[in-house]
């Protein structure tokens, strides 16, 4: 079985492109999955799969105390797993077919307010080569909204500053063109005139942004440097690497952006994704009638 899952990873990898954080993803929930196939059920081949199995391999996540989403995640691994086999003719019917998805509760991304947002960038004091890396990559997320992966990963070539926009590769190998403003296009133009070649140490690479070695800086070490700032500017909500792209799409819809751009700046395939930011504004809304309105 172990097999066919080596080969469904390569699939994934080579004809659809996907990210490395989703293929890690399907790569341990199919691991799990066939791992409690041969331990559990004492299956031998994928032959022998049928439905009840894989009703049986769920209602054992949900016992071991798994969340609805971890069970809705598992079910799509499992699904695309079972069709895979099916296209390549190496099963003749798919045992997942008829298993439905557990509804699950979507939770409305916490966001920043302009107040907080402003706070956040404006504390690197951008008088040093890391400020100044740091001012440039808090200033490009909340212009674009792009994913931190995304950010990460840019290259110099990526940015066109006399043009106002970037160039960026997101889920699935897509590329988008979103635009850039003013306050993000100075600061990054501070740091690749400034603080970037300090950091470059003698070394060469196309890394947009780099760590203390003069190499691509880290999802992680991103998210280290993200920590640090929101504790100087004294913001008490919970960040997460992905909140100034939640904040990113509220505030331009606050301001009545179209919901159809924003989709396309974020890279969703699907606008339903894009929606989600819509609920957060009417809540927004709500909060701002409940405080103000005197007959609230």
């Amino acid at each position: 079985m172990n097999e066919h899952v080596q080969d469904f990873l390569q699939y994934i990898i080579v004809e659809r492109a996907l990210s490395k954080n989703t293929i890690d993803s399907y790569k341990r929930d199919l691991t799990q999955y066939v791992r409690y196939l041969e331990k559990v059920e004492s299956l031998e081949t994928i032959h022998e799969i049928d439905r009840n199995h894989i009703m049986g391999y769920l209602l054992f996540l949900k016992e071991n105390g798994k969340a609805s989403t971890t069970l809705a995640r598992n079910i799509a691994s499992i699904r695309s797993f079972h069709q895979f086999l099916l296209r390549e003719k190496v099963s003749s019917q798919d045992p997942s077919v008829h298993i439905e998805t557990p509804k699950t509760e979507r939770k409305l991304p916490k966001v920043l307010s302009t107040e907080e947002v402003e706070a956040l960038l404006d504390t690197p004091a951008a008088n040093d080569p890391f400020s100044q890396r740091d001012k440039g990559m808090l200033e490009l997320l909340y212009a674009t909204g792009i994913r931190v992966s995304e950010l990460v990963q840019l290259n110099i070539g990526d940015v066109h500053l006399d043009m106002g926009f970037i160039r960026c590769i997101g889920k699935g190998n897509k590329e988008r063109i979103i635009p850039l403003g003013k306050m993000a296009q100075t600061a990054i133009e501070r740091y690749l005139q400034n603080g970037r070649s300090i950091m470059l140490k003698s070394k060469k690479t196309d890394a947009l942004f780099l760590n203390h070695h003069g190499n691509r800086l880290s999802r992680q070490g991103f998210w280290k440097i993200l920590k640090q700032l929101a504790r100087k500017a004294h913001i008490e909500k919970e960040l997460t690497p992905h909140t100034l792209r939640h904040s990113f799409a509220t505030h331009l819809l606050e301001n009545g952006a179209d919901l159809r751009a924003v989709q396309e700046m974020l890279g969703h395939a699907d606008i339903s994704t894009t929606q989600i930011y819509t609920h957060v504004t009417k809540t927004r809304l709500k909060d701002v009638y409940s405080a103000f309105h005197p007959r609230a």
